[in-house]
This record gives C-alpha cells, structure tokens and sequence, in this order.
C-alpha cells in the first residue's frame, strides 16, 4: 500500500463539507456549499432555500481550540448586546465548533450568519459617520472585557513581527532597517502612553472594508473576528476618519490621549500584519508577496507618518 504523503494545508471538498453542514445542523436537502475564499482560513458560502451562511475553516494549527471558543463567547455576548455582528450558530447538538479530520490533522469549523449588505471600499461620509456608530457601539460591550486569547502589546505588535519580517525579507535591508527604527520609536510611546486614560477590553484588531458589510447605507454589520484579542480601544482605521470620529463620538467620547495615539496604533497594527503576511505565506501562498511588496507596504507606513507629521525620533 502507497504511503500517504503528508500535506500542511488541503482544501476540503465543497460538496462533503455542505453534507457535513446540512446533516449536523439539520438543514433542508436544497443545502449547497461553495468554495468562497481560501486564504488565511478557508471561507464557504452554505445555502439552505433562502437561508445563507459561511462557514469558516481554520487552518492547521492557526488557532487553538481554547482561541476559537474565546473569539465564538465574544461574538454571543456582541450579539446578546444588540450589536451588530456576524453571529457563530449552534448545531443540532448545540455545539459551535466542528473538529475536521483533514489530511494535515484536525481542522476547526465554525457556522457564522451571513452578515447583511455588501462590502464595498468606497465609503460615503455618512457612512462613515454610521461605521463609526457602530463600532463605539461595539467597544461599550467590550469595554473591561478580558479574553483568554492574545494580548496585544509593543512585544507581540512590534518587536517579534519586525523580526519575522526580517527573517521573510533577507534582501530588503533599507525597509527592514526603517521597521527596525519604527518599532523601536512606537515602542517608547506604547510603553509611556497615560494608560488611565486609555479604555480598555476586547478589540477585533482586523477594522477595514474586508471586515463589514454595508446594508442600503442604513446598518453596518462587522465580521471576520479571527484577530481579536486584548488591547487598547482605539483599532485602526482608514475609512474618512473625520466622519467616522464624529459618529463614533456620537455613542462614546474618545479622550484626548486616545485621539493623540490613533496614528500610532495604526502604524504599529500595520506593522503587526506585514508579520502576518510572512508567517502564513505557506497556507496563502499570495504571488504579491515578494520584495517588492514589502516596500510597498512600508511606502504606505512612510506617507501615513508623512500625513500625520510624525516625526521618529527615538534618543
């Protein structure tokens, strides 16, 4: 007999996994799943008549299942709170999380609702005024909210990702060095931020246009919380970002030490994801990142310290 050879990441067949999903959370026999996207997770689109879902796959080894419980009991008590979130949903059995025996070991499943509206990058300002509405309603539910899951801080958002990327990037000195000095900069202002007057509790980490659907510009809903974990309330954003402001302070006040740190946050979460890029390259396998790319993206954090007339100074 022909010895399986191991594999670090398969695509589960849409056809069995739709058998899968309609047989353990009791769907009608009019059930089809399809392929969505297979990137950092593997995202599948289940129809059930007029009922549609997605149901996320996560990679081998990318979350524990400690992690993924953490991520579904954030989501319940968003969605106990009225907050408008893309949901985990129950099996038969009530439980939310199904263990797959994929070739490369067990993968984790989990049903989400499918959140309403469409996703789109080109954002009105009223829109923005609306999602900023929406994630100040957010941060009130997760506001001294403690999960057992990553807590974000300089060592995790900036020492460690700038070593990955460097180990990923051997060639691109020039950029590596400019994330050396950026890390080294952000690090002395989160370790000196006035934390009293900074809230703090359950962040998605994973705000942009990706993450949320737009319904007949009247409701957003935000999705795809995979990152969250610990930290400051102040999550990155690049959408009109006065109109977002001024919604968000519609439902809660920013104090000005928050304010004064948005610029920094963002850098370092940037930071943090070109990190992430690296790490997972062997699951996504994206052509994009190359060295070129890398210098791109530090492009962007160069002309985001332009615009906010950061100057780095580190002594």
């Amino acid at each position: 007999m022909t010895e399986k050879f191991p594999t670090i990441n398969s695509t589960l067949s849409p056809n069995r996994l739709g058998q899968l999903i309609q047989q353990k959370y009791e769907l009608t026999d009019k059930t089809e799943c399809s392929i969505f996207r297979l990137a950092m997770n593997h995202l599948y689109i289940v129809h059930d008549d007029e009922n549609k879902y997605v149901f996320r796959v996560y990679t081998h080894n990318w979350r524990t299942k400690l992690e993924i419980e953490e991520e579904l009991r954030l989501l319940i008590l968003l969605k106990e709170a009225g907050r408008q979130v893309a949901f985990p949903i129950a099996d038969k059995s009530n439980k939310f999380i199904q263990e797959i025996e994929a070739p490369e070991g067990t993968r984790f499943g989990v049903l989400f609702s499918y959140a309403k509206g469409i996703k789109t990058a080109k954002f009105s300002p009223q829109t923005s005024f609306l999602i900023g509405q929406t994630l100040a309603k957010v941060h009130q539910s997760t506001e001294n909210i403690e999960l057992m899951r990553m807590s974000y801080n300089a060592q995790n958002l900036l020492r460690n990702p700038v070593l990955r990327t460097k180990e990923f990037y051997s060639k691109n000195t020039s950029e590596i060095e400019f994330l050396e000095t950026l890390s080294a900069f952000l690090t002395l202002k989160m370790e000196n931020i006035g934390q009293q007057k900074m809230r703090y509790g359950a962040v998605h980490l994973d705000v942009w246009f990706d993450n949320l659907h737009i319904d007949d510009e009247k409701e957003i809903t935000f999705f795809d919380f995979d990152f969250c974990g610990n930290g400051y309330l102040c999550e990155e954003y690049q959408i009109k970002a006065e109109s977002f402001i001024k919604g968000y302070e519609t439902v809660t006040q920013i104090s000005n030490e928050e304010k004064k740190f948005l610029p920094f946050a963002c850098l370092a979460i940037m930071t943090y994801y070109i990190s992430v890029q690296c790490d997972r390259f062997e699951y996504w396998t994206n052509i994009f990142l190359n060295e070129d790319h890398l210098k791109r993206m530090v492009g962007n954090l160069k002309r985001w310290i332009a615009y906010h007339k950061i100057e780095i100074n580190i002594n």
